[in-house]
């Protein structure tokens, strides 16, 4: 099944073509953010996973390529993405429960279920700051209404006892995120991601624990891209990036 909207949209592959996605052609569209984020969770089969704020169903689908037999299910606000998170499951073999709704106001159905693992990919940009984009979809995905807190602590309640929430943020909001984090979880891990050797991380990854117990820990970084200046055509990731982003390998998150 696909939701196809003509022109609107369009079929992109990623791990190297092991999961074909149907995406917005303009407006949000996933890149390599939620590609990492499912190579970092440290899923097992037979788990569940709620991914929050799924979009097209990037972050979701890439574990389940990765990690056979996982009980998906997803929390989209948007309408068309959460149709095409639901095409996009089915048309790559996986059945997945899709529920349209905002954070502040989850189903009953939904509520009344705990997770193995929560992940997210929050919007990167806090509404006040910046200026908002002339795609709506595109300026929700980036800059939503909700805030942090908010998705920190639906995720902390969604999560079974020792469950870890795994994120994906940009590198200035780590201080809102950590601040938004209460007793509810420990064991917090954070892994900056820079794009080269040398280069100020942009990006990092958190993960958590429900009960943890163990210390914080702020590893050092990993860079996505071979050299310190881009100097030749076409991609140059490291090689251990490349398996993630073409075969779905495991994100080197240290344990």
């Amino acid at each position: 099944m696909t939701l196809t909207l003509g022109s609107e949209t369009t079929f992109d592959a990623f791990l190297g073509g092991l999961l074909t996605l149907e995406q917005p052609a303009k407006g949000y569209r996933a890149g390599v953010d939620p590609v990492l984020l499912a190579a970092s969770v440290q899923a097992s089969a037979g788990q569940s996973v709620l991914d929050l704020g799924c979009g097209v169903g990037t972050a979701l689908l890439c574990l389940a390529a990765r990690v056979p037999d996982l009980a998906l299910c997803a929390v989209e606000v948007q309408t068309r993405y959460a149709d095409l998170c639901r095409a996009n499951a089915l048309a790559n073999g996986h059945s997945a429960q899709v529920w349209t709704a905002d954070l502040c106001a989850l189903p009953a159905d939904l509520t009344a279920l705990t997770f193995d693992h929560v992940i997210a990919n929050p919007p990167y940009f806090e509404r006040a700051k910046g200026n908002s984009s002339d795609q709506a979809d595109r300026d929700l995905a980036f800059g939503g209404d909700t805030d942090l807190t908010i998705w920190l602590d639906v995720a902390t309640r969604r999560l079974k006892p020792k469950g870890w929430l795994t994120l994906i943020q940009k590198a200035d909001r780590l201080p809102d995120v950590l601040r938004a984090i209460d007793a509810r979880l420990g064991s917090v891990a954070v892994l900056p991601v820079t794009g080269r050797a040398g280069r100020d991380a942009d990006r990092f990854l958190l993960r958590a624990r429900k009960g943890g117990r163990a210390p914080f820990r702020l590893h050092a970084p990993v860079h996505l891209h071979d050299g310190a200046n881009h100097g030749r055509d076409g991609k140059d990731y490291l090689p251990n990036i490349s398996a993630i982003l073409r075969n779905g390998a495991k994100f080197p998150f240290p344990d």
